[in-house]
């Protein structure tokens, strides 16, 4: 089963809703540049961070059960600030459902540290394509690693004597790349003021 994340909506300053009602409806109508799935995170501001992240390089996170955290703790919504929003979330209670209702026809890449594995950047990435991330304690674990080919096994280089990246950080330095392989398709290009005015007819 599925739920979509419905987060608590802010009041919005008086006098500014018409421009965040046009700035919603005109992300709203963008597809996914990627998917992001998130298997069992525990720690609520990496999450929270992830979601703003998401917002800004038009992906759509998936979050997949059992979470560490509520829906509701004030560390998520701190990480994630207004975001919450204009991001595009849905929560699995399965891999399986997650794996299923995304479709397997796409291209599935999942992030490790095992070898073998190939290097983030040395992939082409399509619009479209999904990207798992495990928990931040122990990553993914071998049996659903099993489901990926070396070829979609993917990892981020560090320097020597380092275990991990933060969770959240592993995940911009994929999506980035992923964005920036599209010339940053989307990106805005004026200030934050200008992209919340109505485009001229």
């Amino acid at each position: 089963m599925t739920s979509r994340y419905e987060p608590r909506v802010e009041a919005v300053p008086r006098g500014c809703e018409d421009r965040v009602e046009h700035s919603l409806a005109s992300r709203g109508t963008m597809s996914p540049m990627l998917e992001v799935v998130l298997v069992q995170p525990q720690i609520a501001t990496n999450t929270g961070n992830i979601i703003r992240l998401c917002a800004n390089v038009g992906a759509r996170l998936n979050l997949v059960r059992p979470l560490g955290f509520s829906l509701d703790d004030a560390a998520l919504r701190r990480g994630g600030l207004d975001y919450h929003e204009i991001t595009d979330t849905q929560v699995w209670d399965t891999w399986q459902d997650c794996r299923a209702a995304l479709g397997v026809e796409r291209r599935w890449f999942a992030t490790t540290t095992r070898v073998p594995h190939r290097r983030y950047d040395d992939v082409d990435y399509d619009a479209g394509d999904v990207v798992v991330f495990g928990c931040e304690a122990t990553g993914l674990g071998e049996t659903l690693l099993a489901e990926f080919s070396s070829e979609c096994r993917l990892h981020v280089p560090m320097r020597p004597s380092n275990r991990s990246l933060n969770l959240a950080n592993a995940v911009s330095v994929v999506a980035y790349e992923a964005w920036r392989q599209h010339d940053f398709d989307g990106a805005a290009t004026g200030t934050f003021e200008e992209s919340l005015r109505p485009a001229r007819g």
